[in-house]
């Protein structure tokens, strides 16, 4: 029988190249190769293997030595990554194969036993995950300094008026800082959800092997303990085939987005001339080319465009799990580029949103003039007529007639003179002005969740209170 020696083993350029009798084509290599964008997962990968090490000698299965090389190994390795002096070798396939073959060089057998009661598919399961715990943490962190931002800004415009719009017509007077608590909410949700989808990201697949498990006597429990995961993923078909963990965050992250990119086209809109009601830092705004009088919020329209292309990716991991049957299979590999861009694009887009928020100048007079176009606080002079004894229909009607007398006169409701005021409803008195005042309608809605003065800071003090 012929024997093959270590070192051939380790210059091997596919772990299976025994079984086949040509090597893989130059075309065929490059497009099943993943190293070159799967290698940031290099740390989980080692953190990983070092668990993993760690309990097979605990099981009796790996010698004291060998635990030791590959201990001693691995701290090599790390240090050459973080210097920039690891050689990424596409022939090595993945981010895998690349970390065991210098494992191997450098320690020789011991190398090789690592991979004993493991495959890559729960191998590559394992290191996403960690990978990506991680990231939710920084993007929890992320999302908590944006929130605290927000709500800066609105504690100092808690008395500004806004027009508040349905259907981009204006409604009622709002305070700007509630406006702005209002995204401080959605953000919120989005952090309650990424925790809860962290807790599901957060189980170990590792043991489950390539589909059916391991005759070695491993304890999963134990690495899953050495990695501070919360549990064991209980099927091994399951474990190394499932990836609702990446397509769960990916949702997660994509409300995240869809959520940026509402505040996003409010900002657009409330720079544009039209509005005139902030302005945005010139640190994040660029000019035109031709016209020099422009300022474009590029910013927000960036992030808008973005959140498409988050979306796009939830889709595209949708679409990719779809049609797979049990277990692994080389689809997989296709899950890590759209979650490792919207990694990115979440993280960029957060760090960018929590600067600017600081940077926004708000211009209030322009605000209340807006205010003042729409009859904005009509609706308060249907519940004063409420509160004088009239069902809400037949105030509503009353005020409608109201509105339109003053809209052919083209004033404010607040303008009409007493007298024609009170040709609509003789219950009408000189009490009606301060409820038909901006800051009346503002200071009347002092409920729990209401627009008041009042209100927005208490809100603002229990943001504080749950960011601190």
């Amino acid at each position: 029988m012929s024997s093959v020696s270590d070192n051939q083993l380790a210059n091997k350029a596919q772990a299976w190249s025994a079984l086949f009798s040509e090597p893989m084509s130059e075309l065929v290599k490059r497009y099943t190769a993943s190293v070159f964008f799967d290698k940031r997962l290099w740390k989980a990968d080692i953190q990983g293997s070092l668990a993993h090490a760690e309990m097979l000698h605990a099981q009796g299965i790996l010698s004291a030595e060998d635990h030791a090389a590959i201990q001693r190994g691995m701290a090599q390795i790390t240090g050459e990554i973080e210097a920039g002096q690891f050689e990424w070798k596409l022939d090595l396939e993945d981010v895998h194969l690349n970390i065991e073959a210098r494992l191997t060089e450098l320690v020789g057998i011991a190398g090789k036993r690592l991979h004993t009661g493991r495959s890559r598919n729960d191998q590559v399961a394992t290191d996403v995950r960690l990978w990506l715990r991680d990231e939710i943490d920084e993007l929890s962190l992320l999302l908590r300094a944006l929130q605290s931002a927000l709500v800066e800004v609105a504690d100092k415009n808690a008395e500004v008026i806004l027009p508040g719009f349905t259907h981009l017509q204006v409604a009622q007077p709002v305070a700007f800082g509630h406006h702005l608590l209002a995204y401080v909410e959605m953000f919120a949700r989005d952090a309650e959800r990424l925790a809860d989808a962290r807790r599901r990201v957060n189980r170990l697949p590792l043991g489950a092997a390539a589909l059916a498990g391991t005759s070695y006597p491993l304890d999963r429990e134990r690495v899953a303990r050495t990695l501070k995961m919360e549990g064991v993923c209980q099927n091994s078909l399951d474990a190394v085939s499932d990836r609702d963990f990446a397509i769960e965050f990916t949702a997660a992250a994509s409300l995240v987005m869809v959520h940026i990119s509402r505040l996003s086209e409010e900002l657009i809109l409330w720079m544009s001339q039209s509005f005139g009601f902030i302005d945005i830092a010139d640190r994040f705004c660029t000019g035109s080319s031709i016209m020099p009088q422009k300022k474009n919020p590029d910013v927000p329209e960036l992030a808008r465009g973005k959140t498409g292309r988050v979306v796009g990716h939830l889709m595209g991991l949708i679409t990719l799990m779809k049609g797979q049957p049990l277990a692994y299979n080389k689809d997989n590999q296709e899950d890590k580029e759209p979650l490792f861009d919207t990694v990115d694009t979440l993280k960029d887009t957060l760090r960018i949103f929590a600067e600017m928020a600081g940077g926004i100048t708000v211009k209030p007079e322009a605000m209340e003039r807006a205010a003042l176009k729409g009859y904005a606080t009509a609706t308060d002079l249907a519940d004063y007529l409420v509160k004088k004894g009239l069902a809400f229909r037949d105030a509503h009607e009353i005020v409608a007639h109201a509105v339109k007398t003053a809209i052919q006169a083209g004033v404010d409701l607040s303008e009409l003179p007493l007298a024609e005021l009170q040709k609509f409803d003789a219950r009408i008195g000189q009490d009606v002005f301060e409820v038909l005042s901006l800051r009346g309608s503002l200071n009347a809605r002092n409920i729990l969740g209401g627009t008041a003065p009042e209100q927005v800071r208490a809100q603002v003090a229990r943001h504080r209170a749950r960011l601190a």
